[in-house]
């Protein structure tokens, strides 16, 4: 992969990104299709180039990564990371705005994927302890071992 050499040069390739997949079009004015205003000229939309949605393996090629592998390992300790993180999180909101959509199955999947979970608290997966110490602590009350020993009122 051929590096950047300097913080100014991931931005910008970063946003070049961004605003490639966002696709280009160009205004013509052509007969209306619409039923009350069949045949009027009107200004339409004529995309020269469909947008995309962005992604992280897209964003990885752009940048000139050679697998997520290695994206994921700059990410984590290369010179520029913080650029390369923030280019994630971006994508990470996209995803989070199809979740307002009927069918967002592939958006929660991906953000699975990205280490979401469905804990009402915010905490991702990650943040979850992989060990736990458990203390018990007298309630003060003796539990009833059986239902002979309990008695009400």
């Amino acid at each position: 992969m051929k590096r950047l050499s300097s913080a100014r040069g991931y931005t910008m390739r970063i946003n070049r990104y961004f605003d490639l997949i966002k696709g280009k079009f160009h205004m013509e004015l052509l007969p209306n299709t619409a039923l009350k205003e069949k045949g009027k000229l009107t200004y339409q939309k004529i995309w020269d180039t469909e947008p995309e949605p962005p992604t992280l393996s897209g964003l990885a090629l752009f940048l000139g990564f050679n697998s997520r592998n290695e994206f994921e390992a700059y990410e984590r300790g290369g010179e520029f990371a913080n650029h390369v993180k923030r280019a994630r999180l971006r994508i990470e909101a996209e995803y989070e705005k199809k979740l307002h959509y009927q069918s967002s199955t592939g958006a929660i999947f991906m953000l699975k994927s990205l280490g979401w979970a469905e804990k009402p608290d915010g905490t991702l997966l990650t943040d979850i302890p992989k060990t736990m110490k458990i203390e018990i602590v007298n309630p003060g009350l003796k539990l009833a071992v059986n239902e002979n020993e309990v008695m009400l009122n």
